[in-house]
């Protein structure tokens, strides 16, 4: 196990290096000079020369990768703005402060909205999926998969805005959507987010009672669920012991792949509900050409999708040992 979560682990040190530096070198690749983003719309010749330098711009290209990247372990010394603690993602073109600290103010609403949107859609699609399944032909399964045709058909804007229009504003049924701190008060956390995990999680709910009800119907027939039933074990034992871990293995696959999915759909959600999380922050670091913000926040993506995957791997071997095995 210990081996193959170290694979594991120098793979995904390796991606985010490429992404790093992709992401980077992107951002010479526009059409702004930083330098002037820096100094602002009126700026002098001599003063965009010394923004340039400030900001370590007039170094060759791969000078300024290097230490970009050396940054972020062991900090980094500017100009004018002075010495940027570890992890240092760079300075903000907008409101002058380091990125890292912007970006932890932000980052507990991002981290509550996708937790809890995984969460919902885990338990609701899976659950479902199983319900389906065991009622396979009957009235269930029918709305189960109904109802996972419509949820797969909507987008989030349009069912996010149809649930401010109607259940906030019209008819008042919950507050407006907004973060509270866990620490700080856990209900009102969970009161606050709520219309918004459950808005991301209609998509993923549909495919995942989809992907559950064909996975358990195929369980249940296997050779040793009727072996483990022909020895008189109980239904629930039979479901929840033999079918459903092995049902849980695709699961598990294309969860680490839906992540990646989430993340995306949070900068629409948060968008759509107003939440001040990385994903409207990325919104408002593309409005302001804030590319130092916005290096940062694709980086932050990318590594939060190869952590969790990585997390995915090791589950996925946990339920299927032969994984750990090759």
């Amino acid at each position: 196990m210990l081996r193959f979560l170290t694979r594991r682990g120098l793979s995904a040190a390796f991606i985010l290096l490429i992404v790093s530096a992709v992401t980077f070198f992107l951002f010479f690749a526009v059409p702004e000079d930083p330098a002037r983003l820096a100094c602002g719309k009126v700026c002098p010749p001599e003063t965009l020369v010394q923004a340039r330098h400030n900001l370590g711009l007039d170094q060759p290209i791969f000078v300024q990768f290097v230490e970009w990247v050396s940054g972020i372990f062991v900090g980094r010394d500017y100009e004018s703005l002075g010495h940027c603690p570890a992890p240092c993602l760079g300075y903000s073109f907008v409101n002058r402060e380091p990125v890292f600290g912007t970006i932890v103010d932000r980052l507990p609403v991002t981290l509550s909205l996708t937790v809890g949107a995984a969460v919902v859609f885990l338990l609701f699609g899976v659950g479902t999926g199983i319900v389906a399944a065991l009622n396979q032909g009957k009235a269930l399964d029918k709305i189960a998969s109904v109802s996972s045709l419509i949820g797969a058909s909507v987008q989030i804007y349009f069912i996010g805005t149809l649930a401010m229009f109607f259940l906030v504003f019209q008819w008042q049924v919950i507050e407006r959507p907004r973060y509270v701190p866990l620490t700080e008060d856990p209900l009102g956390w969970a009161y606050g987010l709520l219309l918004p995990w459950i808005v991301l999680a209609i998509i993923f709910t549909a495919n995942y009672t989809r992907m559950t009800r064909s996975t358990m119907v195929e369980q249940l027939s296997e050779d040793y669920v009727r072996t483990a039933r022909a020895k008189g074990m109980s239904a629930r034992t039979v479901v929840l012991r033999f079918a459903l871990r092995g049902t849980l293995t695709p699961i598990a696959t294309i969860f680490g792949i839906d992540l990646a999915s989430l993340i995306g759909g949070a900068i629409i959600t948060e968008t759509t509900f107003s939440l001040q999380g990385i994903g409207r922050l990325s919104i408002q670091a593309v409005n302001n050409d804030d590319l130092p913000m916005l290096m940062a926040t694709v980086l932050l993506a990318a590594a939060a999708i190869v952590v969790f995957n990585v997390i995915v791997d090791a589950l996925y071997a946990v339920i299927d040992p032969r994984v750990r095995l090759s």
